[in-house]
């Protein structure tokens, strides 16, 4: 992936589009998008558990759009704070508020209102109080300096403007010896400028 747009991509306009196609994901999952999105697509692609998936608020696993599984990486402990990046709907939230249990904290970042909408009602839904969201961005979390142990991200670090950034935010907040477990889209080069340039390839 890229490591910075480039100077003349209006930034906040990618923003705004960001915002509105996960906006529509939210709302209506089963819309025209050229990415894969919910529980099926989760279990048989990238092997998530199809029973604990089941055991989730449909919403919450209906907009799903991720394209990997973080939780697979590294097991997640009770009593641990984490922290997941663009937490959507919320089903890897969700997921790692579960493993974390009552004595630990699940926040969810995500800066898409309705998005943030839907996974606070799931959370509602199946009694997770430990679950705790905040609208933020990647570039600038709304997160106290060493306050993480593990950093879960899902198909979202691609849609950063600035990687460093992002990487740099990642860092402060992890706690020394904190995780982060990545999934995302890699690149094998580097993408020409027009593919650079095109916000509509940027927000999807």
């Amino acid at each position: 992936m890229p490591l910075q747009c480039p100077i003349e991509l209006d930034v906040d306009r990618l923003r705004q589009e960001i915002q509105d196609v996960y906006s529509q994901v939210a709302t209506a999952p089963d819309g025209d998008f050229h990415f894969h999105r919910g529980p099926v697509f989760a279990s048989q692609l990238l092997d998530y558990d199809a029973a604990e998936l089941a055991q989730l608020p449909s919403a919450a696993t209906a907009s799903f759009a991720g394209v990997g599984n973080p939780l697979s990486i590294d097991p997640l402990h009770p009593g641990e704070v984490v922290v997941d990046l663009g937490s959507g709907a919320g089903m890897d939230l969700l997921l790692a508020a579960k493993r974390v249990g009552a004595t630990g904290q699940a926040i969810g970042i995500d800066m898409t209102d309705a998005m943030l909408s839907s996974a606070s009602a799931s959370a509602q839904e199946i009694g997770a109080d430990q679950v705790e969201l905040r609208k933020g961005d990647l570039l600038e979390l709304p997160l106290e300096d060493d306050s993480v142990d593990v950093v879960i991200s899902n198909g979202v670090l691609n849609l950063a403007p600035d990687k460093v950034a992002a990487f740099s935010e990642i860092t402060r907040v992890l706690k020394p010896g904190g995780r982060l477990l990545l999934a995302d889209i890699v690149m094998s080069g580097e993408l020409n400028e027009t593919c650079r340039s095109d916000i509509d390839l940027w927000a999807g």
